[in-house]
């Protein structure tokens, strides 16, 4: 199920970043871009800033050249990346009894590192390929009991003196039924709602797949512990 705080910051980025949905380009910081970047994924994503904090776990999950297959990865960027270290601080001080403790990029077992898989589809999944409906799409993490990933297109009409509508794309990690399949959704208990992850760039296209960069709202692994 998709918040509303999330839908409203969508509708919240300026125009010019909108117009992607009714033009085959990409956008980024503004500026129309040519979807395509002669790199590969690994390449693009350590040539930029904002996802520093992702390369560093791509390599010490040694799977550089897993994103580096025929694939569609969708990218966190250093911000959803904190958020996620602050809650994991935040558990391990609570365990510890201990709120001086410290937790880094280096702190996060390999295991859980591991999980970056759910980002990593085979195949190129492009925003032509992508519906409003969606589809569900096996991750190279494979059969999580109780989960699955959901891509699709969220159509909003807040612009249509401009455009008809704009089409954002979603990446959802759906626990059970889709809450919006559930006679009553209000009734879903927490921990079985539906977590959706706006992109705020979508549809680049690499050398060997697509990248799509989801927005600052993500928590790393669609984390919802609390932070303090």
């Amino acid at each position: 199920m998709h918040s509303r705080r999330l839908i409203n910051t969508c509708i919240g980025f300026t125009f010019t970043l909108l117009m992607v949905s009714c033009k085959k380009e990409y956008r980024n910081g503004g500026e129309v871009s040519n979807p395509n970047v002669n790199m590969t994924t690994y390449d693009f994503l350590k040539s930029r800033p904002q996802f520093s904090s992702l390369v560093t776990l791509i390599d010490r999950a040694g799977l550089k050249d897993a994103i580096n297959g025929k694939t569609t990865f969708f990218a966190t960027t250093n911000y959803g990346v904190d958020e996620y270290l602050k809650a994991m601080k935040n558990k391990r001080a609570i365990e510890l009894n201990d709120e001086n403790i410290t937790y880094t990029l280096d702190s996060i077992p390999l295991w859980r590192i591991d999980s970056l898989k759910t980002y990593i589809f085979d195949g190129a999944i492009n925003r032509k390929d992508i519906t409003v409906k969606g589809s569900f799409y096996p991750s190279m993490f494979g059969t999580i009991p109780n989960v699955q990933f959901r891509i699709n297109m969220n159509r909003i009409y807040q612009y249509t003196n401009y455009v008809d509508y704009v089409d954002y794309v979603v990446y959802s990690k759906v626990i059970g039924t889709l809450d919006s399949d559930e006679p009553d959704p209000t009734q879903i208990p927490d921990d079985q709602v539906d977590k959706a992850a706006y992109c705020q760039t979508s549809g680049i296209v690499t050398t060997n797949g697509i990248v799509h960069v989801l927005d600052g709202y993500h928590r790393l692994f669609f984390n919802t512990d609390p932070i303090d």
